[in-house]
Formats: C-alpha cells, structure tokens, sequence
C-alpha cells in the first residue's frame, strides 16, 4: 500500500471516544477502538470534517508557523482569496498585501491572480475537449482524492490543469529569481491556507511531480497578525493587487465555473452534496453539462476549517469587496511577463492521477468476490442500526473491518448480548441439569 500524507492528525489526549466524527466522515476513514479514535490514511481526503464536528477538539490541521521565515533567504507569500473575506470594512486588498510584507515576507503573488489564468486556461480546455463533458474541476485536493479513491470511472473527466496555487508558486518563484538572483533553494514560497487539504497537496501533490510550495500557513494564525498591522501601514499601501472579480471570485462555490463564461455549468459545495453529484454523474445522468465545479467545504473555500468568519458571511464580503473591481486583470498584466510566465511554466498537469484501490478487500477477483460474500453474510447478522457503538461508521463497515482482520462479530454490542444471553441459558440449562441429577 502506498503511503499516504494527511494533514489531519489526532490529538489522543484530547479524545474521548465519541461517534461525532465516525458517523460525519465521508469516506469512513475513522474508527474508535480502545476509547480512541483511529485516522486510516489512506482513506482519509483531509476534507477537514471531523475537526469541523469534534466536540473536545481532538483532531488538528497540521501547518506551519510564521518561524518557517527564517528559513529562507527571501519569502513570497501566496494568499488566498478567502483571506479578503475574513476582513471587515475592506475596500483595498492591496491594504491586506501590503500588511502581508510588514508581517516579514518580502513579497507577495496573489493566488486569485493565478486564478485568473486557469480561468482563461480552463475556457479553452473546455472548448476543444468536448469529448470529455463534463470536465470535473481540480482545484480542490479533498475532490481530487475523493475520485481518487471512490470514484475511479471518473478519473478522464478531471481537468487537467494545475490549480491556481500551484501555478501561482511556479510564477512566484520564477519572478523571485529573476528579481533576487538567488536559487531555488534560498527562495520561501509560503501558501496562507483556508484548508488542511492545501497542505497535503503541497506534501504530497496529485497531477504534478512536485509542488512549489514551500510551507502552509492556516488563515486562523495568519489573521489577528494581520488586524493588529494593517491600521498602521495605511499610510505606506503598495500597489500590489494583481487579480479581479473573476480570480477572487474562486474564493465561493461557483466562482471557478462562472469565471469560464459559460451557462451549462454545475457548482455544488459540501462534501455530501458533491458525493451526491458525483454518484449521479457515474450513473450518467446528468446531459449537457461542459463542467462540473466541486468543493468539499460549505460555501466554497470560504468555508474551509482553517479560516475565522462564518462562511455565509465571508461571500457576502467577497462579493461586496469585488463589486466595483474590473472582471479580470489578465490582460493588463501582459507588460509584466505574463507572456514570458506562459511560455516557461507548463500550467498542465505532468503525471497522472491513479486509482487506489484502498477501500478493495482482497488480493485479487476472486479472493474479493469471497470477502464480499463474507461481509454480506455478516451484515445479515448484524441489526442494521448502524449505531456506531462497535466504533465503525455503519454495521456494513464493521464487517470489512473484520474481513480485514481489525475487528470482530463481538465488537457488535448487539451480536455480544445475544451471545450472553446464550451462554448464560446454557448455563442455566447446564446447573438445572446437574441439579436434577443430584436430587436423583
């Protein structure tokens, strides 16, 4: 089995062994057992919903510290649209940029501006590949994995493009090393992240061999830093805005597909929600849609378990703040190398995205055909409560559990009291019959 990188992690002295995030995770990937929970890696896709649902706040996103500055001759921070939806009263981002520099990176490269690209990429993909309708976003990890790993039939629809991030990186430190003359190695390329799933695509990316992306800073560490700098430097703003509404835009469910200016589009957000359309759209019954956007998060990556505003609220400001902003800047930044960037940095993807059969119990056909059979018979067993007293998600995943070797039928409390009953009539049974022999 492959080794799989995640993002979120388990505190175990936090735990308390509930059901909240069993019963809540989409792809089954947590279990309790011992009073603990449990993350299997390689089914988890750091859609970041358990931390969402932990009452005890057990599970953590694992990112990097403002420290991970020091470890670079020169920085470029990378931040999210989202993080403009964060900030109240907010009419210039390039306020938020400039306080981005005060906070100690050197520069910065808006990732909405390299959203406008893939924009502009993304329209003429669509077009001359209609034989792949409907194209399935990339942009987000958490969708990326999911088909992955659930949905393997669906792996030729994906968009072959790098998402803005990664594309943002790779023009970020080509401009630093033209600008600095340093190498590679001395240049920071750092991402302010609303999501844990952006740090398991920087470590362990899909679609390209290798990120660009340096460290990940969560929007929540970044945020009462930037509020507390950015009264101070309102005297001192640098023009450094390169995006508009359609590169913030990305920053809310259906801002990608709306940003491709065309009408037979789907946008769903929620990770049960986009199961649902990925489902449907395995069964193929969705006809005449060009494109699919998917985000795992409620709202869009305004959402996302990293940030600090109520997702509803973050796209009202989003909106708000790109009311009055030009549709895109990409054709103004033509003069800037734009079109050098263009034809030194493949925006496409460079390896493929393979199915991993992870959820697969056996070997081969046949040894999977015979677990199957074993898992239907112990799902005939067991009472269909899906309780989640065993420490599984649901009586079905109980017996794969057991199929693999990792439980057993008397984790079931229901199938433990029917043995017990049992056992203590045979018991009964047993004294009454020795006592009837006795009294002979």
């Amino acid at each position: 089995m492959d080794k799989f990188f995640t993002a979120v992690q388990l505190d175990e002295d936090l735990c308390r062994g509930c059901i909240n995030c069993i019963k809540r995770c989409p792809t089954q990937a947590i279990r309790v057992r011992n009073g603990r929970a449990v993350i299997t890696k390689q089914f988890c896709i750091d859609c970041g919903e358990c931390i969402r649902v932990c009452p005890h706040h057990a599970k953590k996103a694992v990112f990097d510290s403002l420290d991970i500055l020091k470890q670079y001759e020169y920085t470029v921070a990378l931040p999210a649209p989202t993080l403009y939806g964060q900030l109240n009263n907010l009419d210039d981002i390039n306020i938020v940029l400039t306080a981005l520099k005060s906070l100690g990176f050197d520069d910065v490269y808006e990732v909405s501006g390299a959203a406008e690209l893939v924009s502009e990429l993304s329209r003429q993909y669509v077009e001359e590949h209609k034989e792949q309708w409907p194209i399935v976003s990339t942009a987000c990890p958490s969708i990326v994995r999911l088909i992955r790993v659930r949905f393997p039939n669906l792996i030729p629809h994906l968009l072959p493009i790098q998402a803005p991030v990664d594309l943002a990186a790779a023009i970020a430190r080509r401009n630093a090393m033209e600008k600095t003359g340093l190498p590679s190695e001395k240049i920071g390329i750092i991402f302010i992240s609303p999501c844990p799933a952006k740090v398991s695509a920087a470590r362990d990316p899909l679609g390209i061999e290798k990120s660009n992306i340096d460290g990940v800073l969560a929007i929540k560490s970044v945020y009462p830093k930037l509020i507390g700098i950015m009264p101070k430097i309102l005297d001192e703003i640098e023009e450094l805005a390169i995006s508009g509404r359609i590169g913030i835009g990305w920053g809310i469910c259906g801002g990608e597909a709306s940003g491709l200016l065309r009408e037979n589009y789907l946008a769903a957000d929620g990770i049960e929600n986009v199961i649902r359309v990925l489902e449907d759209l395995e069964d193929e019954k969705f006809s005449n849609l060009e494109f699919i956007e998917l985000n795992a998060c409620s709202g869009g990556c305004v959402g996302g378990v990293l940030t600090v505003e109520n997702p509803y609220v973050a796209k009202v400001k989003l909106k708000r703040l790109v009311k009055y902003m030009p549709v895109a800047r990409t054709h103004l930044r033509k003069d800037e190398g734009y079109e050098k960037a263009k034809r030194e940095i493949d925006p496409y993807w460079n390896e493929e995205v393979e199915y991993k059969p992870v959820f697969r119990l056996g070997e081969n056909m046949r040894d999977n055909i015979h677990k199957m059979s074993r898992v239907e018979e112990l799902c005939s067993i067991f009472p269909a409560l899906d309780c989640g007293a065993c420490g599984a998600p649901t009586c079905q995943a109980l017996a794969e559990d057991i199929v693999r070797g990792v439980a057993c039928e008397q984790d079931c409390m229901y199938v433990l009291r029917q043995r017990l009953h049992k056992l203590s009539d045979e018991i009964s049974m047993l004294d009454r019959t020795e006592t009837n022999g006795g009294m002979k």
